[in-house]
């Protein structure tokens, strides 16, 4: 009887043993897991929608005289500066119609000096009764006609000086340049179309429809900000943020019938020339004050039937934890609104081989390694 009892007793102690065992996970078999901790953050209230830049000024250079092309002066898709020269058309038929236009108002400024003269003449001779009212009359019509040929060719002066000055094609615009359609050599006038493109940079649009519902609960919002004084911040689709903050500028007057939208645009400053004429971006109204949330990297978060969960690291097992994402973050960041309360050990590195109860060895990455 007495060695029955230490037989189970035995057996207990190697049960517990076993027991214990497997509640200390082995940490050479635990999985290497890289982690990022739940960070608690102000965030902006913000309002989040697709957008479109678009330039501010946008100017299709043309021809306005025909001839042959001399020069194109220009580098395409270079900046350009407001009256830069950009063609330059062969000149010399130009040079050659004002110096004749020159040449006619010379004559008829001469035909009117002598016309002046010649009613002068009969003034005096019928002052001394030796001349008829019919000659002066007709001297008086003469320096009319002379005068009327004066302000004709002057004139056609003008406009040959001003079709000579259209041979400089000049950059109406400061901007920057599109490809150009026509290489020197090439015949142009004002039926060749567009010769090349500019469009402004600094600053430039971002439009971007607002749908119906969310106009109204703006318009409806007893806390509704001034839209002077709403930030606009814009983000590129690798998920990059713009370091410059926007102004709201326009509402359109009608709604889209299509679409059931409403067209918004703001001004978004462009000094170093980042945003490019037709850029998709996703825009972001700032609409309140900043707001504690816990943020994570959005390569952490796993979806599947029941919704969206993320894998923590808790007494070095990975355990699974159910959130719900929502609007903001910065970057590659992700706000959660709900499952996380900041300061979780989130695995976002290794996550393939990852299941729920398993062993894991955390080590942090990126940001968090220099919090622990």
């Amino acid at each position: 009887m007495a060695r029955f009892s230490l037989l189970l007793c035995a057996l207990g102690l190697a049960g517990g043993l076993v027991s214990a065992a497997r509640a200390e996970p082995d940490p050479a078999a635990a999985l290497p897991v890289g982690t990022v901790a739940a960070e608690r953050r102000a965030i902006d209230q913000a309002l989040d929608f697709v957008g479109r830049v678009e330039a501010i000024g946008r100017v299709e250079v043309r021809a306005r005289v025909t001839g042959f092309l001399d020069a194109v002066l220009f580098r395409e898709g270079e900046p350009v500066k407001d009256g830069a020269e950009l063609y330059r058309i062969e000149p010399d038929l130009f040079v050659a119609a004002v110096k004749q236009a020159e040449g006619a108002l010379e004559r008829s400024r001469a035909a009117q000096t002598l016309a002046e003269i010649q009613l002068h003449r009969a003034q005096e001779l019928l002052d001394r009764n030796s001349g008829t009212v019919v000659a002066r009359d007709q001297a008086r019509a003469a320096l009319d006609q002379a005068k009327g040929a004066v302000t004709g060719d002057e004139a056609n002066l003008q406009t040959a000086q001003i079709n000579l000055g259209y041979t400089r094609i000049l950059a109406p615009i400061t901007g920057r340049i599109g490809r150009t359609s026509v290489t020197k050599g090439n015949v142009v006038g004002p039926d060749s179309g567009v010769l090349t493109s500019i469009v402004s940079q600094d600053p430039m649009y971002v439009t971007f429809p607002v749908s119906q519902r969310e106009f109204l609960r703006y318009q409806q919002g007893a806390d509704r900000p001034d839209r002077s004084k709403v930030g606009v911040r814009i983000r590129f689709q690798d998920g990059s943020d713009y370091g410059q903050v926007g102004r709201l500028d326009f509402v359109n007057i009608s709604v889209d019938r299509a679409t059931d939208t409403v067209v918004v645009r703001a001004v978004m400053p462009n000094p170093a020339g980042a945003l490019r004429d037709g850029q998709l971006v996703r825009v972001a109204l700032q609409i309140g004050a900043p707001e504690q949330k816990v943020v994570i990297p959005q390569a952490a978060l796993i979806a599947d039937q029941g919704g969206v969960y993320v894998f923590a690291v808790e007494d070095g097992r990975a355990v699974t934890k159910r959130v719900k994402p929502g609007q903001g973050g910065t970057g590659a960041d992700v706000v959660i609104e709900e499952g996380l309360s900041g300061g979780e050990l989130v695995i976002v590195d290794g996550l393939q081989r990852v299941r729920p109860g398993i062993p894991v060895r955390a080590s942090p990455i990126g940001p968090s390694a220099s919090r622990t």
